[in-house]
């Protein structure tokens, strides 16, 4: 057994039980090394904040310089993977000032000045989400260009229409991709209302109440690229999880667009449908049966679509019994955020190629058509040349074996109304694609070039 004084850890703030450290600290040892990058760049707002502050002499211009090398050489060795953090750091923000503190003895020991690890994290997290999200909201109008590309090819493939899975109504492959894209161009809608309660910045703070020194919350923020700073200091630390459910819930809606899209190819590609052919290299084989190419692709979005629903319940559930102020139980909702952002958007990543190379079977499609898909259609014939519609709906019903089989191109094309098979509006889809992208370019001009200004370096590059 260890004795008395070897249970003990010194950390920064305080002699600690090992036993205790280790439970207190979680995952951050390791989760907190995707927000390395983040944490030094927050920092470096920071001090800079602190180098102009007028009439405090905390740090000068010269030693603000010394800091930000410092943390750019930190931030590279993050990208090497050589950036650890010591179970006594307890998390990055500390495992950065001890860094600091080691090259540049006193100045290191002032970063500090006038925030929390409050302030710090939600900082943090707020700048690695705003770097994600604008690359997922990038893919996500990738995938809907794809899946829209599909559908123009398609856009007169008759395919048969189901509800409850069974036949009901002509339509086409045009109607189906076109369909999903719109969903996902919805979800974009979402995430750029995540995004921007994203951006705004929470650093300055601090505890929630604020401090007894004149830092300008303005100035952070704009050295930081974000739109603005938290006007209350309590709602900043507040804004902790409930910023990460808002962003979560907008993910899970991406997810519900993916697992749909998903359970429809599984189901279609299946031979007794054969509507659509996989690409070869994004399935599998079985340890058994040589015939086999799963489609394990989908129905692992499937499954992950469920993991990141649960990931926003759960950190909705941890938020909505706290207190104000800052409780620990927010540490908890970490690690459901940083992996809800990193499944949704490897899911994203995959189907982009996926759709790309998805093959359509025409004579497949063409195969599931029987004249009874075309019941609704012989009903409102019959109502355009006058009969009621519950009239001719009951005519039709009654004599569903009389039905003639039609010849379902003309079926589709003869739909021309808004939004139906044959008046899909590919223009107004495209310009929806484009404005995503344009939204993408903007807002990382604007950061990457407020970093870039911040640090003296190119970034991300950081050449």
């Amino acid at each position: 057994m260890e004795s008395d004084s070897m249970a003990i850890r010194k950390t920064i703030v305080g002699h600690v039980d090992a036993a205790v450290l280790a439970f207190t600290a979680g995952k951050d040892v390791q989760l907190d090394l995707a927000l390395a990058e983040a944490d030094c760049i927050g920092t470096a707002a920071h001090v800079t904040m602190l180098s102009r502050m007028p009439g405090v002499n905390i740090l000068t211009e010269r030693d603000r310089n010394a800091v930000v090398r410092e943390l750019i050489t930190i931030m590279r060795a993050a990208r090497r993977g050589t950036f650890r953090i010591r179970p006594e750091d307890q998390d990055v923000h500390l495992a950065v000032e001890r860094l600091l503190t080691q090259k540049l003895g006193h100045v290191g020991k002032r970063v500090h000045t006038a925030r929390s690890r409050n302030d710090q994290v939600a900082t943090d997290l707020r700048l690695y989400a705003k770097e994600r999200l604008l690359t997922l909201q990038d893919r996500m109008a990738d995938l809907a260009g794809a899946l829209l590309r599909l559908a123009r090819r398609h856009v007169n493939v008759p395919m048969v229409g189901r509800t409850h899975l069974q036949p009901a109504m002509p339509s086409s492959v045009g109607l189906w991709a076109s369909a999903h894209a719109e969903s996902l161009l919805d979800d974009a809608i979402l995430l750029r209302a995540a995004y921007d309660v994203n951006n705004r910045c929470p650093l300055g703070s601090a505890a929630s109440y604020g401090v007894s020194l004149p830092i300008d919350r303005a100035l952070t923020a704009r050295l930081l690229g974000f739109h603005g700073p938290h006007q209350n200091v309590l709602y900043a630390g507040n804004g902790r999880g409930k910023c990460e459910s808002a962003i979560l819930a907008s993910l899970a809606q991406v997810m519900v667009t993916l697992s749909r899209f998903a359970e429809d190819l599984i189901l279609f590609a299946m031979p007794e449908f054969g509507y659509f052919t996989m690409p070869a290299a994004f399935g599998t084989g079985s340890s058994i049966m040589p015939q086999k190419n799963n489609p394990d692709v989908l129905e692992l979005i499937r499954a992950r679509a469920k993991i990141v629903s649960a990931h926003s319940a759960a950190v909705t559930a941890i938020v909505q019994g706290l207190p104000s102020g800052y409780s620990r139980d927010l540490q908890e909702t970490k690690e459901p955020f940083l992996e809800g952002l990193r499944v949704t958007a490897a899911c994203v990543d995959v189907l982009v190629p996926f759709v790309e190379q998805l093959r359509v079977n025409r004579q497949k499609l063409l195969a599931g058509f029987t004249p009874a898909v075309f019941a609704t259609d012989r009903a409102l014939e019959l109502v355009a040349g006058g009969m009621p519609f519950r009239d001719a709906y009951d005519q039709v019903k009654a004599n569903l074996g009389e039905l003639s089989m039609v010849n379902p191109k003309l079926a589709i094309r003869a739909k021309t109304h808004l939004g139906a098979p044959g008046g899909l509006d590919f223009r107004g889809f495209a310009a929806r694609v484009h404005q995503e992208h344009r939204h993408v370019a903007a807002e990382r001009r604007r950061f990457h070039g407020a970093v870039t200004r911040l640090l003296g370096v190119d970034y991300p590059a950081l050449g």
